[in-house]
């Protein structure tokens, strides 16, 4: 095929010497046809080379910068090992029917022991060598849970009698004794949780941990009591012992909460 520009100066430019301009002819259909067809083909030559070239700068030029995604800022929320101990919560407790027993609003300086109706019951305080003072609704001296090494004493309200201790034993166990040292319970460690026994071992409760659930089972394995709010299964036994008043049950298992025990 012959080059578009070769072409061009062929048969696009002016003749260079003048003459007599020839009659017009009619051109027939044939040749219509062929400038026609010759017409389409410089068309596409020329959008063919246009193409090109925008092609061509296409594919040199640089590419566009990548979109930053904006950093997202974090939330303090969002740290799990925030300080627990700045965090008031509520330990809810419940009979044997379902219905709520009494409750334990937890705060940083102690606890109140409340009915279902939110009326206080008692108030605890707990001191930096973890001493829990107990006292009722109109803020008078009931008496004191002292934790010390391996055990916890209950105290009367001037601190002048020792009234039971809680001790731990090396095997895991626990007893609650008197304030001359005679056993009154014995708490056993079982697979589902403890069992509170007599010391002739008669079985009168058992603590069983289940599906996030802790509750206190009578000898016939009836609910009396039960939760499923975060409290040591060592804690929540503190609620059978039937020597002790609501309100020492109360503190002592805050007590032994604070340390998981331990």
């Amino acid at each position: 095929m012959m080059p578009i520009s070769s072409f061009a100066s062929t048969h696009l430019c002016w003749p260079q010497r003048l003459e007599p301009t020839p009659r017009p002819q009619r051109l027939t259909p044939s040749r219509q046809s062929q400038w026609l067809s010759l017409g389409l083909l410089l068309a596409i030559m020329l959008s063919f080379s246009m193409t090109g070239c925008t092609a061509s700068t296409t594919l040199t030029a640089d590419p566009p910068p990548a979109a930053v995604e904006p950093a997202t800022p974090s939330s303090p929320d969002a740290n799990p090992a925030a300080d627990a101990t700045t965090t008031l919560e509520t330990l809810k407790f419940k009979q044997g029917s379902g219905a709520e027993a009494f409750s334990l609003k937890l705060k940083p300086d102690g606890a109140k022991l409340v009915n279902p109706g939110e009326a206080e019951l008692a108030r605890l305080t707990v001191d930096d060598a973890q001493k829990v003072k107990i006292k009722n609704a109109q803020d008078k001296p009931l008496g004191y849970v002292v934790k010390n090494g391996d055990h916890w004493k209950v105290e009367n309200a001037e601190q002048s009698k020792t009234l039971y201790v809680l001790r731990r034993q090396t095997d895991g166990d626990y007893k609650l004794e008197d304030g001359q040292d005679q056993p009154i319970y014995r708490i056993k460690v079982r697979d589902y949780g403890y069992e509170i026994e007599t010391p002739d071992k008669q079985s009168l409760y058992k603590i069983k941990v289940k599906e996030g659930k802790i509750s206190l089972r009578n000898a016939a394995e009836e609910t009396v009591l039960s939760t499923k709010d975060a409290i040591a299964p060592i804690a929540f036994a503190a609620f059978g012992f039937e020597v002790l008043t609501p309100e020492q049950q109360a503190a002592l298992a805050y007590s032994v909460n604070l340390t998981g025990g331990q």
